[in-house]
């Protein structure tokens, strides 16, 4: 469970050019959602947490529009990049607290909530096979900084901070916290991080090697839109392929990691996108890749 909500929007030009050379115009989703955003552009989708008077935090409803949301997503099978982010001056807040459907009361299960809402999301982040990139322009607080680390790579505002708030109302943290500050911090800043409840400034998060990159405020947005129509454009089943390689590593001895990179080659290499990198490159132009 979280104290503050983690906040979803991809973002593109309102008019940009798609992975076949065709331009494309910004459309909204089919859906009518309430407290996000959903925008296709081309292969770039945008998911914006859309509650900026409560800093975007995350409530019972808002978390049914982003499952609904990303089942959109994939059904229509067009997207080949996520970029998530806040609207307003938050990022996420977390859990909204004053939420109906999360009431403090000795029978309440804030593990239930985590087991439905928060751990399928980040799971499902994860596991996405595009990149997600999450631009963090604001705090980042309690399950909103954790959601945001689920992501693939982070950009955030220069104003922005991580803050693991849950110690200041009891809790632990949460939506992989403890998984992703230890094992890209290590125990001693993980642990002062969750007791302390001390903001992490964007810079020393880049610093540390929490995040990919620090982006002046008014820059961040167009950082990551041409991030994300950079990567939309890149052999997206590859990159899937990578971020699974990378994801299991840890867990893996030499010999183990050796025998994935093997199998996940020989699927990567039976692919439209690697012949076609290999004739463009043998042809001195620029690959045209498909995400096929």
């Amino acid at each position: 469970m979280v104290i503050l909500c983690g906040c979803v929007y991809l973002l593109v030009s309102t008019q940009v050019m798609n992975v076949t050379g065709r331009s494309t115009a910004k459309r909204q989703s089919d859906m009518n959602y309430e407290t996000i955003r959903l925008e296709h552009d081309g292969a770039v989708t945008t998911l914006t947490l859309n509650r900026p008077k409560k800093l975007n935090s995350f409530t019972w409803a808002m978390h049914q529009e982003i499952k609904f949301a990303i089942e959109e997503i994939e059904n229509k099978g067009e997207t080949r990049c996520l970029l998530l982010t806040g609207e307003g001056r938050g990022f996420c807040a977390g859990q909204d607290l004053g939420d109906p459907a999360f009431e403090l009361k000795p029978e309440f299960d804030v593990g239930e909530t985590l087991e439905k809402n928060f751990n399928p999301l980040a799971l499902k982040l994860r596991a996405l096979p595009f990149p997600v990139i999450c631009a963090v322009n604001g705090v980042a607080a309690g399950a909103g900084a954790n959601i945001a680390l689920a992501c693939d790579i982070i950009l955030a505002a220069r104003s922005a901070n991580f803050i693991q708030a849950f110690s200041k109302i009891g809790l632990v943290p949460d939506a992989g916290g403890t998984y992703a500050l230890t094992r890209v911090l290590g125990e001693a800043r993980a642990k002062a991080l969750a007791m302390l409840a001390t903001p992490l400034t964007a810079e020393k998060a880049e610093a540390w090697g929490l995040i990919w990159q620090v982006c002046d405020d008014d820059k961040l947005m167009q950082e990551a839109r041409t991030m994300a129509v950079h990567l939309a454009a890149q052999p997206t089943r590859a990159l899937a392929l990578t971020k699974k390689a990378i994801h299991e590593a840890p867990t893996n001895d030499i010999a183990t990691q050796l025998n994935l990179e093997r199998d996940l080659q020989r699927e990567a290499s039976q692919t439209h996108d690697y012949r076609e990198g290999v004739q463009a490159f043998l042809e001195k132009r620029e690959p045209n890749f498909t995400g096929n």
